[in-house]
């Protein structure tokens, strides 16, 4: 899957058209991309921040477009990001399996979900990646999208991340629309990998 690719569904959309002809202010501030190994929960979102309107507006491309405004009340203004990067989300899935094997994990990848950034302190543009592992795991990961490389790379268990959204409680200052995301699908993977490793156990009794 190409990045220009979801891009050019985005700017051939009816709604998104509409949108930049109502909204000439608006630009793109993040990004929030789902890939499932097993094809059943796929995403991809493109968000627009209006400043004449204080809002952002997630664009989710797996559903033709659609257009879904976001209330943004936070004194940090969203950053814009560029949607001219060149790049395809294999050769990140890529990077993310060389590192696990350069650090002799053998864990096994069960979702990738990754949020597209704009880093003031850097100037550059980043995808931010958390990484769904066997063992009730997942990997805090930051690429630099100029240099195709990983810049840290991170190791947590599910009780880890799982306190610090409790702790939250509702979305911090600065924490963009990709961020949430992320937070709800943290949120909710332990319910879906209870599911599975009961499916799991139902067909070795079966047997």
């Amino acid at each position: 899957m190409k990045f220009q690719d979801i891009v050019s569904r985005l700017f051939e959309s009816e709604d998104f058209q509409s949108f930049k002809e109502e909204k000439p202010d608006a630009f793109p501030c993040s990004g929030f991309f789902s890939i499932d190994v097993n094809e059943k929960d796929n995403k991809q979102h493109i968000d627009y921040f209006v400043p004449s309107e204080n809002k952002v507006y997630s664009f989710k491309l797996e559903a033709g477009g659609e257009r879904v405004p976001t209330e943004f009340q936070d004194d940090k203004k969203p950053e814009k990001v560029s949607l001219n990067h060149e790049f395809n989300f294999n050769e990140m899935k890529d990077l993310v399996t060389n590192a696990m094997s350069e650090k002799g994990m053998k864990n096994q990848i069960q979702k990738y979900l990754f949020s597209f950034q704009h880093s003031p302190e850097t100037g550059r543009d980043y995808l931010l990646g958390t990484i769904f592992i066997s063992g009730l795991a997942l990997l805090k990961i930051k690429i630099n999208l100029e240099k195709k490389k990983i810049e840290s790379f991170e190791k947590k268990s599910f009780m880890q991340m799982m306190n610090v959204f409790k702790n939250k409680g509702k979305k911090e200052k600065g924490e963009s629309k990709a961020d949430s995301e992320q937070g709800k699908e943290i949120q909710k993977q332990p319910e879906e990998d209870s599911s599975n490793e009961q499916k799991q156990d139902s067909k070795v009794s079966s047997q």
